[in-house]
């Protein structure tokens, strides 16, 4: 018996570690992975991007806005001159909070009269916002305590007003709703797809397509459109349970939204192809395509702020379809934005799309030779 099992994996050993690729996948892949992660995920939320509006510019002023940078969980990356330029810029997505502090600010510190300043948050992740509000408000009690200090008797303290824009309420599964919507487009996308080609591989039937007059990006098409269908259809059907049963709104252009889905579909199903084509059997696509999914997930901004994480592991998140797509989901049905707005994003998200399909089909014409 011993006998028997030990030439049974002998041969399973041999059969699994055989192919190159296989090898890759089995034991460079996951320790990738490990490195890539160990890196890039994090809870903290630290260097949050911060647009500043400062009527008042006076020496007090300044001295709370040192105090707002001094301790490194908030970032200053641009000081506008009017309300329309935060608006901007916190519809973009370019900034997480705006700072707004009013004309009179320091005359109404030194005139012993109450002080307001406003913070406007970002709502659309409700954990980050959480976390933001606490931090500014942990910064103006310092700053509170100071100014007792140096002006006894006469200061009062410092009131913030704060604004959760896009999510007012902070209610996380307006995040976390549309975003699984993203999430499930895409394992949809790459399992299924990914043993498009491969599949024809194992049954024979690619040499049949050989001999066809199909070209290439044909054969790579009428493998893309009926998952493209396919996806659309499933979509259509979670927006309808995130609406009913989650309370869900899409505030922007459903046709916009539909439209830059299909871009990133089709850049998900080339990915899947280009998987699918340089495999040699539905094993190792399906394997392939698994190790892809989870970096695309964690690096998308879904979880954690691709802001908080290393600058390199920040590039490496520009070939991730599903970043964009993240950043089109949260302004379309979020904050009501259109393309003017989302135009960088579509932009990223069709060239992976053409670079995929090109891929594909150039890995296509490979494989067969």
């Amino acid at each position: 018996m011993l006998t028997r099992l030990k030439r049974m994996l002998v041969k399973e050993f041999l059969q699994m570690l055989r192919d190159p690729r296989m090898r890759l996948v089995v034991f460079g892949l996951p320790v990738m992975q490990m490195l890539i992660m160990a890196f890039a995920l994090t809870t903290d939320v630290t260097r949050v991007r911060i647009a500043v509006l400062d009527r008042d510019r006076t020496p007090l002023s300044r001295e709370l806005l040192s105090a707002f940078t001094g301790g490194g969980y908030f970032r200053i990356i641009r000081q506008v001159n009017a309300m329309d330029e935060m608006t901007q810029l916190l519809d973009r997505g370019t900034v997480r909070a705006g700072l707004r502090i009013p004309a009179g600010f320091a005359g109404d510190i030194r005139a012993g009269r109450l002080a307001q300043v406003q913070l406007i948050a970002d709502g659309t992740d409700s954990n980050t916002t959480a976390i933001i509000l606490g931090y500014a408000g942990g910064i103006v009690s310092d700053f509170n305590t100071r100014l007792n200090g140096h002006l006894p008797g006469r200061a009062v303290p410092v009131e913030m007003a704060v604004r959760a824009w896009f999510n007012p309420n902070q209610e996380s599964r307006l995040y976390y709703v549309p975003a699984l919507i993203a999430v499930m487009l895409l394992v949809f996308s790459l399992l299924l797809t990914s043993i498009g080609i491969v599949k024809e591989k194992e049954i024979g039937t690619i040499e049949q397509v050989m001999v066809t007059p199909i070209r290439k990006m044909e054969f790579i098409l009428g493998k893309t459109i009926p998952y493209i269908i396919t996806g659309y259809i499933s979509m259509t059907i979670m927006f309808i349970l995130a609406i009913v049963v989650f309370g869900v709104r899409i505030h922007g252009s459903i046709l916009l939204l539909y439209g830059l889905t299909g871009i990133y579909l089709c850049g998900n199903l080339g990915l899947a192809l280009l998987v699918s084509a340089s495999a040699s059997t539905q094993q190792q696509a399906l394997l392939t395509a698994f190790f892809i999914i989870m970096p695309c997930v964690l690096l998308s901004g879904f979880m954690f702020p691709i802001h908080n994480m290393p600058t390199v592991v920040q590039y490496v998140t520009w070939v991730n379809p599903m970043r964009w797509y993240l950043e089109i989901l949260r302004g379309v049905v979020m904050k009501g934005v259109g393309f003017q707005t989302l135009w960088p994003a579509v932009a990223a998200q069709l060239a992976l799309a053409v670079g995929f399909l090109f891929l594909a089909s150039k890995r296509f014409r490979k494989t067969l030779r």
